[in-house]
């Protein structure tokens, strides 16, 4: 999962850039103000960092970034889960315009700056050269440790959350009891006037149909009756005439073929006008006005309609609006079980307390593997006799993190207390004591890239010197890139690459412009660059000499 390249196009003061890395321990060097943090921050960007349009090279309309990496079997489901094809390299590409509208893909797939985030997290660890000031925040602190402990906190955070949502419905019904009360005889009341009429849900439909029937009864009674009397009159119903017609046609279909199949249309009128006939007869029959109905009709529809009007619904709407108070007095009900919340309260605490529990001792468990590791690290980072601990204090509330609160104490040297961090220890000490814990929990990570942003900032002499073996150490395991200003370090990586400033010529006539590159250094351009770091611009004898002797003793480069 190495990074294998990483390409820039008008970015900063860059305005071509095509790098291929190569797995080791990488440094990148240059004058101050060359430009040697810019590949830093562009892989930064490809992985998911705040768009910036300021970012944009001067002259350019959009900057475009984008880093190669390795491919991963174990990625394979989080490519599949977010839609993204598979390869034998996972390509991640950023784009910002001058607008700091940003876009960004994952193998060719467009993907949001939280994707390219995550997927940054799994790719590489990124050290910068003040990452010293968070070992005084104790969130940053406890993630260390935990980090370290490789303690998941999902659980205990989604137990905190439930906790505190039962806690503010049992205190939120403690404290509006007396409304709710009020509410709830409200809904009640209301419930209890139209349970009264118990409307159905469909019943307003069928009352308006049946009263309407009713209603018209006489006209429907006398319009049944003309139509039995316009198909049945002896002189001239419809049913005589038909017969008349039909036989007529039987009579001559001997002569005319044509006649049968009009006659057996005829007689098919002449059958189907007899049905009619008949269940008018019965309609007719049981046919009433029924007074008694029609006025049991009226006032069943004259409840409904009262109750419509007093809540300014339509009479239809009536059975939905008493189920939506049902299930609200139902909620309130709810609310009103103080006994019953406090039991989800308790029960809710008890799963929070196990999670801590459980968490709390992972991290204490923990505490001291890791304070051991980080002593042993100083020892050969000029702090000889120096002590590490990781100190776990019982808070007097439980947090959403847990039960206890971590900090970072050190003593700087044999026989002294240990005391907290950001009191006993000066930035260069600080700067020292980070670098320890990163090498530390480096070690121990998922991401097989690591990169030192001049984390060696405040050290010098041989404690350089064994910083630059301990990245070359885990240089043999991972991919490590170290931007640095110390040639003690440089002289220890595998590969060296430089980064220079160059006055390049602008279009339109507006005078040259500054542009930053980066180049791969071969055995003498490596002895000249770190002959420059040591003794400045003008490259002597001298510092030449001592930069061959350092690149020649690198390879035996180790640390005990």
């Amino acid at each position: 999962m190495a990074l294998r390249r990483i390409a820039l196009r008008d970015f900063v003061i860059v305005r071509s850039l095509e790098l291929d890395l190569s797995g080791g321990f990488t440094v990148l060097t240059g004058e101050t103000g060359a430009g040697k943090s810019i590949l830093i921050d562009a892989l930064q960007l490809a992985l998911g960092n705040r768009a910036d349009a300021g970012a944009v090279r001067e002259g350019a309309e959009r900057l475009d970034v984008s880093a190669e990496f390795d491919a991963d079997p174990a990625l394979d489901s989080w490519l599949d889960e977010g839609g993204f094809e598979r390869g034998d390299a996972l390509l991640l590409r950023r784009t910002v315009d001058l607008q700091g509208r940003s876009r960004g893909w994952i193998n060719g797939s467009p993907a949001t700056a939280t994707q390219l985030r995550e997927l940054g997290d799994r790719l590489l660890d990124i050290h910068g050269q003040h990452a010293w000031q968070s070992l005084t925040r104790p969130e940053a602190v406890r993630g260390l440790l935990d980090a370290y402990a490789g303690a998941r906190t999902d659980a205990l955070d989604a137990a905190w959350q439930a906790w505190r949502q039962a806690l503010s419905a049992l205190e939120h019904a403690r404290s509006a009891q007396d409304s709710l009360q009020r509410e709830r005889e409200r809904l009640q009341w209301q419930i209890s006037e139209v349970a009264k009429l118990a409307p159905g849900a469909d019943e307003w439909e069928e009352l308006s149909t049946n009263h309407s029937r009713i209603s018209n009864a006489q006209a429907l009674i006398d319009a049944a009756q003309g139509a039995s009397q316009a198909l049945e009159d002896d002189d001239n119903g419809a049913l005589s005439a038909l017969q008349r017609a039909a036989t007529l046609l039987q009579n001559c279909e001997h002569i005319e073929p044509e006649f049968r199949a009009l006659g057996e249309v005829l007689a098919s009128c002449v059958a189907q006008a007899s049905d009619a006939a008949h269940t008018l007869h019965g309609y007719l029959r049981d046919a009433d006005t029924d007074p008694q109905s029609l006025a049991e009709l009226d006032e069943r529809m004259g409840l409904w309609m009262s109750l419509a009007r007093r809540y300014k619904r339509p009479p239809a709407e009536l059975p939905t609006l008493l189920a939506g108070w049902q299930a609200e007095l139902q909620a309130l009900d709810a609310q009103s079980d103080l006994e019953g919340l406090e039991r989800a309260e308790e029960a809710a605490q008890q799963a929070y307390m196990k999670e801590a529990k459980a968490l709390g001792k992972i991290r204490k468990q923990a505490a001291p593997r890791l304070s051991q590791a980080v002593t042993d690290a100083m020892q050969g980072l000029g702090m000889q006799g120096g002590r590490f601990e990781v100190e776990l204090q019982p808070l007097a509330q439980p947090g959403r993190a847990g039960l206890e609160e971590v900090a970072f104490l050190v003593a700087g040297h044999t026989g002294s207390t240990p005391r907290a961090i950001g009191k006993v220890a000066s930035g260069g000490e600080l700067s020292r004591i980070a670098l320890a814990i990163a090498v530390t929990t480096s070690r121990l990570g998922a991401a097989q890239t690591l990169i030192f942003d001049e984390v060696d900032s405040g050290v010098g002499g041989a404690v350089a010197e064994t910083v630059g073996r301990l990245m070359k150490q885990l240089g043999r395991d991972r991919q490590v890139l170290a931007v640095t200003h110390l040639p003690q370090v440089a002289a220890c990586a595998d590969h060296h690459l430089v980064v220079a400033k160059r006055q390049t010529a602008a279009t339109g006539g507006d005078g040259p412009r500054t542009e930053s590159g980066v180049s791969r250094l071969d055995d003498d351009n490596r002895a000249r660059e770190i002959a420059r770091m040591l003794g400045g611009e003008k490259v002597s004898q001298t510092s030449l000499a001592h930069a061959r002797e350092m690149l020649g003793h690198k390879t035996s480069a180790t640390v005990q």
